[in-house]
């Protein structure tokens, strides 16, 4: 048996939402609690740290910004797949998160007057792009543990490989994982878990993603019941540097900064005349895949041909004091630095809009399980995220799943027991693992699973596409039963966590093009050449896919449209 711990509260993944909802939860209960966070990577290794650019929040309401004014570029951003009534719970609540970090003494940058300052960012009619410099997720995370500190109230579980969530008579019971440094198998019980372990990106091969952000967070609940809501939206990003996908942050834009093809010019006039290089992200991908397509991109060898992201006239003050990350990263990765030379830049895998269906409180269908941040589908992106508003929607969500978890605390009992079988199946699997026998490679496996969806489930779609990559998947997973993990040692074995991870990524894979095949229209991020138009008629309406014995099931849900009647997206 499994050695087995036991908290209050389980908080699966440290990064913004996890860690926020940890502060939000002993700060309501004065420490008096017991919070147990589990994550697979090291404390601050979360991929949180890598967000740039900034947080959305209506912080100058006097200068001519409005909650409603950022609701409704939330909605129109979400080609109007967004629930209205979560958008703006959203918005009220981000002013006070914002003040509350800078409270906690988060070092935002400042303009001349000595207030917070604030940037434009693409699909945002006012700049409220909150920063610091452009490494804001980095500052978040440090400040919200650095709160977290002055509670004595949790235990951390660092480089925890979690391979199951354990649920027993409808409720849920506890996590079951693998700790890297012992190789012990470990249980730990709980009366709530929020899952906060971020998005699948790692499904691509050219992504922004950190290598360890590979869904397991979604396929988990997946196979504990939950349904996945609206996967087949995956944001690309407009930048991504050539040829490793480093995320080059829409701040460079917000910042004034130029997208020009191989004949100079600032193609984006074509396409969004009245916001040019800071329309949403979909607009600014498409038409750089349309300026690729159509030959005006600078060719590359390895097909991964590209634009320019030109800087230089921004000057070198401008670029060291806003911009120094992205001036290193450049300087380092591909020897050009952005004072003197343009950027070379992509479309790039970014962003799941999609996730685990909650409500509006981020509570799942199953009793005592919340989810918040990029896992969760609390349905505010719809089909397209505007930039910024995702470390919002981890701080503002981290923040009220924390309230609704200490709420619910006193009324969730005692943890509910361990189901044995469910325990002894997954021993069984791993030892099926360790005895596997053939001539595949899991590691190979991955790549041709990336390339892919880098090559038909792209910024452009097509239904034959779509079903050779669906067919692809469902081919890999079958080859992947045949792909031994040949190191059978107990510590860090990663060879058997990126197993486990393979068959996380190609749960989401088949979910994520099942859900794109069906759905014969574009909008947002999912754009369909069969299917050129938006069809309100027929596909305003959430995907949800349930797991089952055999292929995935696909239901619908109504989208809330309370305020704003959908119409043409127009910038």
């Amino acid at each position: 048996m499994a050695q087995s711990l036991t908290h209050d509260v389980l908080i699966l993944g440290a990064g913004l939402a996890g860690l926020r909802a940890a502060v939000e939860i002993s700060h309501r209960l004065d420490g008096k609690v017991d919070i147990g966070i589990v994550s697979k990577v090291q404390l601050m290794r979360a991929h949180s740290v890598c967000a740039e650019g900034g947080t959305s929040a209506v912080l100058r309401p006097d200068e001519g910004d409005s909650l409603e004014l950022h609701a409704w570029d939330t909605v129109k951003g979400s080609d109007f797949l967004a629930d209205q009534d979560v958008v703006r719970r959203f918005v009220a609540a981000m002013p006070n998160e914002i003040r509350l970090l800078d409270h906690w003494g988060i070092p935002w940058t400042r303009d001349e007057h000595g207030l917070i300052a604030q940037r434009p960012f693409g699909g945002h009619s006012y700049p409220r792009a909150t920063l610091a410099a452009d490494k804001t997720g980095f500052f978040e995370m440090q400040t919200l543990y650095d709160e977290l500190l002055r509670y004595k109230c949790f235990a951390r579980y660092d480089e925890f490989f979690v391979t199951d969530i354990l649920v027993e008579d409808g409720g849920f019971a506890g996590l079951l994982g693998i700790h890297a440094p012992s190789g012990e198998t470990v249980t730990l019980r709980g009366k709530a878990l929020l899952i906060a372990t971020g998005g699948g990106g790692t499904l691509y091969g050219f992504t922004t993603y950190s290598e360890t952000v590979t869904g397991d967070g979604m396929a988990m609940a997946y196979r504990a019941g939950l349904p996945l809501e609206d996967m087949e939206f995956l944001q690309f990003h407009p930048t991504g540097l050539v040829p490793s996908g480093i995320l080059i942050t829409e701040a460079c834009r917000g910042e004034g900064g130029y997208l020009k093809n191989t004949l100079g010019e600032r193609f984006m006039q074509k396409y969004a005349p009245s916001k040019m290089e800071l329309a949403p992200r979909d607009m600014v991908s498409r038409a750089e895949m349309t300026e690729i397509l159509e030959g005006r991109g600078f060719p590359q060898p390895d097909g991964l041909d590209y634009l320019h992201l030109d800087l230089t006239h921004l000057g070198a003050e401008r670029i060291n004091t806003r911009l120094p990350l992205i001036r290193e990263v450049c300087i380092k990765f591909v020897g050009v630095d952005p004072i003197t030379q343009p950027i070379p830049i992509r479309p790039v895998a970014h962003y799941s809009m999609g996730g685990v269906e909650t409500n509006i409180d981020g509570l799942t269908r199953i009793p005592g399980i919340w989810a918040a941040g990029e896992v969760a589908c609390v349905s505010l992106h719809g089909g397209n995220r505007l930039g910024a508003n995702s470390t919002a929607e981890c701080l503002a969500w981290g923040g009220i799943t924390g309230g609704e978890i200490a709420r619910a605390l006193p009324s969730l009992g005692a943890p509910r027991p361990l189901p044995a079988a469910q325990i002894t199946a997954r021993a069984a699997a791993i030892d099926a693992l360790f005895k596997r026998q053939g001539t595949e490679n899991l590691y190979e496996l991955r790549r041709d699973l990336r390339t892919t969806m880098d090559r038909y489930v792209g910024v452009y779609r097509k239904g034959p596409e779509l079903c050779k990559a669906l067919d692809t998947i469902r081919t890999i997973r079958e080859r992947s039963l045949h792909a031994p993990v040949n190191d059978k040692s107990a510590v860090y074995n990663s060879n058997l966590f990126h197993a486990l991870e393979l068959e996380n990524l190609l749960d989401l894979a088949e979910v994520t093009v099942m859900g794109a095949v069906a759905r014969e229209e574009s909008r947002g991020a999912h754009a369909r050449r069969d299917f050129s138009t938006r069809d309100d008629e027929k596909w305003l309406k959430h995907t949800l896919a349930w797991k089952t014995e055999g292929n995935p099931r696909l239901d619908y849900k109504a989208v809330t449209i309370d305020t704003w009647k959908p119409v043409e997206r127009k910038y």
